[in-house]
C-alpha cells in the first residue's frame, strides 16, 4: 500500500511539473500580446527634386543685360545704330534686338531711337537715318561702332574729336553695310544687315572687343529684385513733343514693360511682337537749340545731372555724371553708389531737364 502512494505522490508531482511547463512556456507568447504596440506604418519621405545647376561653360554676364551670353557675344564691341522714329517709318526692323534702345528729341520735335545691339542676327534693321552729335557722344560710353546713314556737320565733328569708328551709309562701306528697300519712299528706306555690318567691320579693320579699362555704366542683381520706393509707375507717360508721346505699361504677369507710340502698340516689324524692357532710366539733360535748323545740343561732355531708374512698378530717385573726355559715364543710386539693376534689357529716354512734369507716373496701366 504505500509502495502504491508513494507511486501516486510521484504521478501527481509530475502532472504538476508538466503543467508548470506549460505555463512558462505560454507566458512570453502572452506577455508579448499585452505588451507589444501595433506597428504603425512609417510615411516615407518624398524625395527632393535634384537641383539641376545651370552651366554657364564658355558663357559670360552680359555688360549691357546683365545676362548670360557666349563669351565671343559678351567680350565683343556692340553696334549704336540710328533708327527712324517718325510714324511713316513705323515699325521699324530689328528694334526688339536691340539690348538698350536710346530716344532722343531731333528737330522739330520727332524723336530718334539708338539701339545697342550686342546679339543679334537680322538682315532687316531700320530704317536707318543720319548720325546726331550727341548720339555720338552716347554710342561712345559703350565703345561701340557706330552705325548710320547720313550726318550733320556737328555729328561728323563729334565723330572726329572722339575717334569713334563708324559705318556711315554716305561713305564707301555704304553699299556693303546698307541695301534700299524701293518699296518705301526714300530717305525712310535704307537698312542694314548683321551680314553687311559685320563685312563692313572686317573691311575698315575695326577692334572687335572691349578696349581695356572699359567701364560699365551699372552693375547687375543677381535675381529680379523690387525697389523699395513708395513711388508707383505702372505707367510711364514720356511726353516730348505734340508729334511724340510715348509711354510704357507695366505688365505684373512677366514683370516687364510694354511701349507704346502713335497710339498703338510699338512693335519690330521682323517679329510682330511688341517691345518690352525690364528696366527704364529716364535721364534728365540740358537741351537747346544749335542753330536755325532747329538741330538740339546738350549739356553731356562734362556734366551731371538727376534722373529716374524704374522697374517692377515702382521708381527711386537717380543721378548720373559723364566725362566725355575720359569716357566715363555713370548713373548712382541715393547712396551715391553705381546703380544697381536688374538684368534684362534698358530703355533710356534722355529727356530736357527744364520739363520734367511732362514725364508722368501713374499707378493705373490703362491705355
Amino acid at each position: 500500500m504505500r509502495k502504491y502512494k508513494s507511486i501516486i505522490v510521484m504521478l501527481l508531482v509530475a502532472l504538476l511539473l508538466v503543467g508548470c511547463k506549460k505555463k512558462a512556456e505560454k507566458q512570453p507568447d502572452e506577455i508579448r500580446e499585452e505588451t507589444t504596440e501595433p506597428e504603425v506604418p512609417v510615411e516615407e519621405e518624398p524625395e527632393e527634386e535634384p537641383v539641376v545647376e545651370e552651366n554657364h561653360e564658355g558663357m559670360v554676364i552680359s555688360k549691357l543685360t546683365g545676362e548670360w551670353v557666349p563669351e565671343e557675344v559678351g567680350t565683343r564691341r556692340p553696334y549704336a545704330i540710328m533708327l527712324n522714329n517718325i510714324k511713316y517709318a513705323s515699325p521699324q526692323s530689328g528694334t526688339s534686338e536691340a539690348s538698350i534702345l536710346y530716344e532722343a528729341i531731333v528737330e522739330g520735335g520727332i524723336t530718334r531711337l539708338m539701339g545697342i545691339f550686342e546679339q543679334f542676327s537680322s538682315d532687316r534693321i531700320g530704317s536707318t537715318r543720319s548720325a546726331r552729335h550727341y548720339f555720338v557722344s552716347f554710342a561712345d560710353e559703350y565703345d561701340a561702332i557706330y552705325v548710320h546713314f547720313g550726318h550733320t556737320k556737328y555729328a561728323t565733328a563729334k565723330i572726329k574729336e572722339l575717334g569713334i569708328n563708324n559705318l556711315s551709309g554716305l561713305s564707301g562701306i555704304g553699299s556693303t553695310v546698307f541695301y534700299r528697300d524701293n518699296s518705301i519712299k526714300a530717305p525712310h528706306n535704307a537698312f542694314a544687315s548683321y551680314e553687311g555690318i559685320k563685312k563692313g567691320t572686317e573691311k575698315l579693320k575695326y577692334r572687335t572687343e572691349y578696349r581695356e579699362n572699359f567701364e560699365n555704366h551699372f552693375t547687375f542683381y543677381t535675381e529680379d529684385t523690387d525697389l523699395k520706393s513708395d513711388t508707383i509707375a505702372n505707367k510711364v507717360t514720356l511726353n516730348f513733343s505734340n508729334s511724340a508721346k510715348p509711354y510704357l505699361v507695366y505688365n505684373n504677369d512677366d514683370k516687364l514693360y510694354y511701349r507704346y507710340q502713335f497710339g498703338d502698340k510699338h512693335i519690330d516689324y521682323n517679329t510682330k511682337e511688341q517691345l518690352t524692357f525690364k528696366n527704364i532710366i529716364v535721364q534728365y539733360v540740358k537741351e537747346w537749340n544749335i542753330d536755325k535748323n532747329g538741330y538740339q545740343t546738350m549739356d553731356i561732355e562734362n556734366s551731371s545731372g538727376s534722373g529716374y531708374y524704374i522697374t517692377n512698378g515702382k521708381a527711386v530717385p537717380i543721378t548720373w555724371k559723364k566725362n566725355e573726355s575720359t569716357k566715363k559715364m555713370h548713373y548712382y543710386d541715393e547712396d551715391g553708389n553705381i546703380l544697381t539693376i536688374n538684368p534684362g534689357k534698358t530703355y533710356i529716354a534722355i529727356f530736357p531737364t527744364d520739363r520734367q512734369s511732362d514725364v508722368v507716373f501713374a499707378d493705373k496701366t490703362s491705355e
